[in-house]
């Protein structure tokens, strides 16, 4: 142990807030990855306000954040160059009748750091840039059908997607029958897929990367069996653009998908997010061709200067810092000082972090070192007790070697309660209801 850990204070203020949040907002959230039922009932604090990888809640409890905005915010909270960027831009109108200049130097930007596409547009998060390729690459073959792969947990909020989880109330059939799903690292799951639906597959999509790394030559195979089938390959880089490389995942392993989205981490938690691709299939948006119109991502706020400030300045930031290399350093510190805690209170099996250093996720699991939800929730509770927010371990630029430090202090004294719940029953370390999974058919 290096520092003295301290537990915060009360969440008087934040229980107070509780209900009216959910009287007026369903769920109390606009993003149910930060839910009520995503966190330990006894700790859901507000957040009024952060500064690097530090925020503070209503009551002034001040954690230590590792989600960062659900990956959005890769520098770090009230980053100074970013939002003077903004503010600049701010003071010269946002949003005009006419395209501004700066959406023709934003898309340069973006289109010389992903290398090999070829045209860009923006829109506001990461569901509009991968319904848009999904609806391009169904225009472009003329085909309905969408082949998602399975091991990967979201690609958008439309019903192409969510129509194949449990939470698919809405969505209607004809919708959830035409995407059918295909395993990672696994083309023999994609050629069945084509055989069992010849010539109506318009589009593969799926992340470049979530806890395990493609396999040798995965995506050169994968690209030539989606092509060979006439079907489009499209990337997901949502959460993997701007922090495994400047350029992407497909920089990284050497990939030119047909279509690619880019959301989380582009504008440094402005909401911006981007569609690029090969000018044959995304001109069909545009309006120098003589084929059938596509209505593609025709949104008000989707070029608002201000976020488009904030991304070039954030890229800016990525390619004369090094920033990639940070996020990298900082995941392998906390991956070593867990698995040391780990060893060291005998919880091998039971506890661990899985994924890219730049991007670490961990699981939880009880005495038979099952899948465990009430664990998950057991190890929230200790954590954010001791002032440490990390529903992931998703580092930014902004954790310090001694924030990396204070963490792994936190959670090796949230293992020992851990252990101890193994040992004598999770009932009686564990306060209120466990956290539930986001993709359920009944609250």
């Amino acid at each position: 142990m290096n520092h003295t850990v301290t537990e915060i204070g009360s969440f008087v203020q934040s229980n107070a807030l509780q209900k009216r949040f959910n009287e007026i907002i369903p769920g109390g959230s606009h993003t149910y990855a930060k839910g009520d039922d995503q966190y330990p009932e006894t700790s859901l604090p507000y957040i009024v306000k952060g500064k690097g990888c530090h925020i503070w809640d209503v009551d002034g409890n001040e954690f230590i954040e590792y989600a960062m905005g659900l990956r959005s915010v890769t520098l770090g909270h009230a980053f100074t160059p970013i939002n003077e960027a903004a503010k600049q831009a701010m003071d010269l109108g946002i949003n005009f009748n006419r395209p501004a200049t700066i959406e023709l130097e934003c898309a340069e930007m973006v289109l010389d750091i992903i290398k090999g596409q070829e045209m860009v547009k923006f829109a506001k998060n990461g569901s509009d840039a991968t319904s848009a390729a999904v609806l391009l690459a169904r225009a472009y073959t003329g085909r309905d059908m969408i082949a998602i792969c399975g091991d990967h947990p979201f690609f958008s909020v439309e019903g192409w997607f969510i129509g194949t989880t449990a939470v698919n109330s809405g969505i209607p059939k004809a919708i959830q029958n035409m995407t059918v799903k295909f395993k990672y690292n696994d083309l023999q799951s994609l050629k069945d897929l084509f055989a069992q639906y010849p010539n109506q597959i318009a589009c593969i999509i799926l992340e470049a990367e979530k806890d395990v790394p493609p396999a040798p030559h995965y995506f050169k195979e994968l690209k030539k069996l989606c092509h060979d089938n006439g079907a489009v390959f499209i990337l997901d880089e949502i959460i993997t653009g701007f922090r495994w490389h400047n350029g992407g995942a497909q920089t990284m392993y050497d990939i030119q998908p047909d279509l690619a989205s880019f959301g989380k981490a582009i504008a440094n938690g402005f909401a911006l997010s981007a569609l690029v691709g090969k000018k044959e299939i995304m001109q069909l948006g545009g309006l120098q061709h003589d084929k059938d119109r596509v209505f593609l991502m025709s949104t008000t706020y989707g070029a608002e200067s201000h976020a488009l400030a904030a991304a070039m300045a954030t890229i800016k930031v990525y390619q004369q810092e090094p920033v990639i290399q940070h996020l990298y350093t900082q995941g392998a510190k906390l991956r070593k000082g867990i698995e040391q805690s780990v060893q060291e209170l005998n919880l091998e099996g039971h506890f661990g972090v899985s994924g890219k250093d730049c991007a670490l996720v961990y699981y939880t699991k009880d005495q038979q070192k099952q899948p465990s939800q009430p664990y998950r929730t057991l190890f929230l509770q200790e954590t954010m007790k001791r002032g440490l927010l990390a529903p992931s371990l998703i580092v930014s630029y902004s954790h310090s070697d001694q924030d990396v430090a204070q963490t792994l202090d936190i959670i090796h004294e949230s293992l020992q309660v851990y252990r101890k719940a193994l040992d004598e029953g999770i009932e009686k370390y564990l306060l209120g209801r466990p956290v539930k999974p986001v993709y359920r058919k009944k609250n």
